[in-house]
């Protein structure tokens, strides 16, 4: 060993490396490839081969113990590396620097290695073979054999820098065993290293075992994915499915997914690793795996709690609507105080224009969420609720799942358009699947026909909109909370067209305030003679064409400043296209006014009854339905059967056929509510008695007289509002309804409430109603009685 020890030069290259320890004796392969070690080997090999190998402390340190090392073999690679195979001959000490440019030169003093042992190193070594042994049974990382090997070495020292450098140790352990000369304390300091792997050993084997059930599946998966690929590479097949299901494995892994979702997933995925890219089931599989993983299960758009926020949004969007303002804004009260809460679902039924399907978008925007549209009119298969069955070519998700993925959130605004236009026939019926989807009680596990997975709906805030609840099942119209947007009147349409209509139109038609103005009166023309509807939708389009023409003089070039009035207006959009009905109506016999309610808001119509000679036939024209020719029938039967207390003479029935007509033939009338009306009208023609022009009336009747309660009756003193009616004839137990109405709609009406028909007559007929007359009755002569009897 001093032998040895004392053939190392004093003056040595310095081979250093962040990463290794080189023991004595030891065989180390090493690959070189910067510049300075290039030329540290190069110094090396054209002298005695020997260099000192140390490991870094620092960028500019160095550990004072290393190792002088001996190049076996050198090999010079293609790529500018070297590869070296390295031998450990002695410890040294690095004494001083001599040199650092272009590679380290050190002055070096060789340590011997002690070769006197005792008991005490014996039994170290003992214990330290043991130890190895026990490492042996945890892990399958050493070879007995090397083991048994190590007993033949006569050595301690040469047995400690093997078992040192043989192991996973730690680099400042490995280190710190280089730097202990002295035999018992690295014997010490080894064992201590070899105690702390066992007991991690031992801990990781524990572990192991707890999940090696599930280690054994993955690594049997592992395996048997690795044979395909080679199978799929020997036939030639291209390595793309192979990519693809590795891109699937890492997008479920990815995405959070429930259990049950995750585990539908991984099965199909299988399915589709043991299929060939040809096979149409192939594709079918693929598009169903992109629908389950990348379907929004958890990821919800975070909420905007602030009412005053709400508020002041929804404000600024809409003018009025305080109902379903106020919907909005407690729902968001109680998810603040609770936090959680089903979406409500939430209705909201009223005529053409008056800002439904706005206000949603103004909701979505206000709580911060994503919105979504979908109309439901004319649909009337039920798989475009509920999607189809994977079993079908070209399947797919229904719309709501559809709309769902396409926004990326589970939590979306969600309108439903139109929901009393919903079709049925024989391809089903989507008014009975959309019960599943609009019951909170129901949606938490919304099951759509092609992904057969439960969905949570019960986040989604669900929003109908109709424009009359007469055609919605009733099951359908149960699950929803009804709200009812009702006409805007004349002072509304004037502030909504200020504030919202006239600023939009000059954006769209890019034209500055400064250019045109309308006026008040201007509106007011507008509305009276130009649109007569409920909402405002053909009042923003008069504005825009009014808007256009001025464009068009702009765009010509002229300079244009006008503050239009209502004289103006016939110049823009030509003469009035409606007049107010009542100012050219006056008390006429035969002639009532009614009021009747339909989807696009309250309308008036007149009832015009005349009479001629013949058996007593009634006629009823007008497009009727049949439930308003009953009506006709029973007024007539009601008026026939008291005729004395009427004052109608008796012959006034035998003699004379009688003719109703609703004018507006062209639009289909139906429903109970004209009953007096058609009573007033027939009482008129048969009394002589004219009616006042300037009261309209509605309700029901019955043979004995009654008047019955009707419904839409906001929206039917809207209609008489509008057409200048003041005076209502109403039935009496409609009177407790009026209580909610706002006293813009009240202001100014005056309103008699009746229960039987004589006080309908009573107030409407000019004069009042005759009195009574009672009809001689002539005994029938013996003749007669004959042909009575006959």
């Amino acid at each position: 060993m001093e032998d040895q020890n004392s053939r190392i030069p004093r003056t040595l290259p310095v081979l250093h490396h962040g990463n290794v320890v080189m023991f004595p004796f030891l065989l180390m392969p090493l690959v070189v490839s910067d510049e300075e070690s290039k030329l540290v080997v190069d110094h090396a090999l054209s002298n005695d081969k020997t260099m000192a190998f140390f490991l870094d402390k620092d960028d500019d340190n160095k550990h004072e113990i290393g190792t002088a090392v001996t190049i076996l073999r050198m090999l010079r690679n293609q790529d500018g590396t070297i590869s070296l195979l390295l031998q450990g001959t002695s410890r040294i000490r690095l004494q001083k620097i001599v040199q650092r440019k272009p590679f380290l030169m050190a002055d070096v003093q060789s340590i011997a290695e002690p070769v006197e042992e005792d008991t005490e190193i014996h039994a170290y070594r003992a214990v330290a073979l043991e130890l190895l042994e026990k490492m042996a049974q945890e892990s399958n990382m050493l070879n007995l054999e090397m083991i048994n090997g190590l007993s033949n070495v006569r050595q301690a020292g040469r047995v400690a820098d093997i078992i040192a450098g043989n192991l996973e140790l730690q680099l400042e352990d490995r280190q710190r065993i280089l730097e202990l000369v002295d035999l018992k304390e690295r014997y010490r300091y080894l064992n201590e290293c070899l105690a702390e792997l066992i007991k991690q050993l031992r801990m990781e084997n524990h572990i192991r075992s707890n999940i090696q059930l599930e280690m054994s599946e993955d690594q049997r998966r592992y395996y048997l994915r690795e044979q395909l690929d080679a199978i799929r590479k020997e036939l030639g097949e291209s390595d793309e499915v192979s990519k693809e299901i590795l891109k699937w494995h890492e997008l479920i892994a990815k995405n959070d997914l429930p259990e049950e979702v995750r585990s539908v997933a991984m099965e199909e995925l299988e399915r589709l690793a043991s299929m060939q890219p040809a096979s149409s089931e192939y594709g079918v599989i693929r598009n169903y795996l992109d629908w389950i993983v990348n379907l929004p299960w958890r990821e919800y758009s975070k909420d905007n709690l602030s009412i005053k926020k709400i508020q002041s949004v929804l404000t600024k969007d809409h003018y009025g609507l305080e109902k379903p303002k106020e919907r909005v804004l407690e729902y968001i009260a109680v998810k603040k105080l609770k936090g959680s809460l089903k979406g409500p679902i939430l209705c909201f039924v009223g005529p053409p224009g008056t800002g439904k399907t706005s206000i949603g978008k103004s909701v979505a925007k206000a709580l911060n969420r994503k919105f979504i549209r979908i109309s439901l009119g004319g649909i009337h298969d039920e798989a475009e609720i509920r999607g189809h069955r994977r079993t079908y070519i070209g399947a797919m998700p229904g719309k709501i799942i559809t709309e769902i993925k396409r926004q990326g959130t589970a939590n979306p605004v969600f309108m439903l358009d139109e929901i009393d236009k919903l079709g049925r026939d024989f391809r089903g019926d989507p008014a009975s699947a959309l019960l599943e989807v609009l019951d909170p009680e129901q949606n938490y596990s919304f099951t759509d026909n092609y992904l057969n997975l439960p969905f949570d709906l019960r986040e989604v805030m669900f929003i109908t909109t109709a424009n009359s609840l007469d055609t919605i099942p009733a099951p359908l119209r149960d699950r929803m909370e009804i709200i009812e947007f009702t006409s805007y009147m004349e002072p509304d349409k004037i502030e909504i067209a200020r504030n919202y209509l006239i600023p939009r139109e000059l954006e769209n038609n890019g034209l500055n305030p400064s250019i045109v103005k309308l006026q008040k009166s201007a509106l007011q023309e507008l509305i009276r003679y130009y649109v007569r509807e409920s909402g405002v939708r053909n009042l923003q389009r008069r504005i825009g064409s009014i808007f256009r023409k001025v464009a068009k003089r702009v765009a010509a070039g002229e300079e244009v400043s006008l503050s239009l009035k209502a004289s103006d207006i016939a110049e823009y959009l030509g003469p009035r296209k409606f007049s107010l009905e009542m100012a050219n109506r006056k008390s006429e016999v035969g002639v009532a006014t009614g009021l009747a309610w339909t989807s696009y808001g309250g309308e008036i119509l007149f009832c015009e009854t005349t009479r001629m000679p013949g058996k007593g036939n009634i006629q009823l024209t007008g497009l009727l339905g049949e439930v308003m020719k009953e009506s006709a029938r029973i007024a007539l039967s009601h008026l026939k059967s008291h005729h004395e207390e009427y004052g109608i003479p008796d012959n006034a029935f035998d003699k004379w056929d009688i003719h109703v007509h609703f004018p507006a033939g062209a639009i289909p009338k139906d429903g109970p509510s004209a009953g007096i009306t058609l009573t007033t009208a027939l009482a008129s023609l048969l009394t002589k008695r004219p009616v006042r022009h300037d009261i309209a009336m509605t309700g029901e009747v019955t043979l004995q007289g009654k008047v019955l309660p009707i419904g839409g009756l906001k929206e039917k003193i809207l209609a008489a509002k509008r057409a200048g009616i003041k005076d209502l004839i109403l039935p009496m137990e409609n009177k407790a309804e009026l209580s909610d109405f706002p006293d813009a709609i009240m202001s100014g009406m005056d309103i008699n409430f009746v229960g039987q028909v004589k006080d309908v007559l009573s107030n409407v007929l000019i004069g009042g109603i005759p009195k009574a007359v009672k009809t001689k009755r002539t005994k029938a002569k013996p003749k007669d009685k004959i042909e009575a009897k006959i």
